[in-house]
């Protein structure tokens, strides 16, 4: 394999990849129901591995409106970076149920990026703990950074940027008390991070179905 072939998973990596994040995104909303108090409904994710600007474009295409994200860096056995991403009214309606949903908008706007920010922290973490932990590898995570922009700017597109970079983009809708928030997990990483990954699960693979 060359260093610029595209890292493509087979069906059962992919399934295997899918049933990760589905545990990891549950395990998240249980840790988010506790804080909010709240029943909190989940879609089965959506994965797909994409280059990066094709990743940008697609959530641009589908969230038109002004982008609020949660980012967090992580390291180990493979490194990169993973980012929350909302619509911006929808990362207003999660501080809303983070909040009790009675406060006045004045409010809630001051503690906005504090919410965004312990928010994203249990879900990425919940998420990438959960990958690493079914793989048996372990992984280090960043404090929670929260920041504004398109597409491409969250996903730092630039003249410099790699072109070989891919990114596992998760899309989930999920409900808190009635308020619908559609959410993407975005984990960039280079190639040698993926074919990693794609190691990592084909080994997964091997283990759980030997008779």
């Amino acid at each position: 394999m060359t260093g610029d072939q595209p890292i493509m998973l087979d069906e059962m990596e992919r399934d295997a990849l899918t049933e990760l994040v589905n545990i990891g995104v549950s395990r998240a909303a249980s840790s988010l129901r506790i804080m909010v108090g709240q029943e909190i409904l989940l879609s089965v994710p959506d994965v797909a591995i994409l280059p990066r600007g094709q990743a940008a474009r697609i959530i641009g295409d589908h969230e038109l409106a002004r982008l609020v994200a949660v980012r967090q860096d992580f390291e180990g056995d493979f490194a990169g970076r993973a980012i929350l991403i909302f619509p911006e009214a929808n990362s207003l309606e999660l501080v809303r149920a983070v909040t009790g949903g009675t406060l006045p908008l004045e409010d809630i706007e001051a503690l906005e990026q504090e919410a965004l920010a312990e928010s994203g922290n249990i879900i990425l973490n919940n998420c990438l703990a959960t990958i690493a932990n079914i793989l048996k590898r372990t992984l280090r995570m960043s404090l929670p950074d929260v920041f504004r922009g398109s597409g491409a700017e969250l996903f730092g597109l630039s003249a410099a940027s790699e072109p070989a970079d891919m990114v596992l983009v998760i899309h989930i809708n999920f409900t808190i008390d009635a308020r619908e928030v559609t959410g993407y997990i975005a984990i960039l990483m280079d190639l040698s991070a993926l074919r990693v990954l794609k190691e990592l699960l084909h080994e997964l693979v091997d283990r759980t179905t030997v008779s």
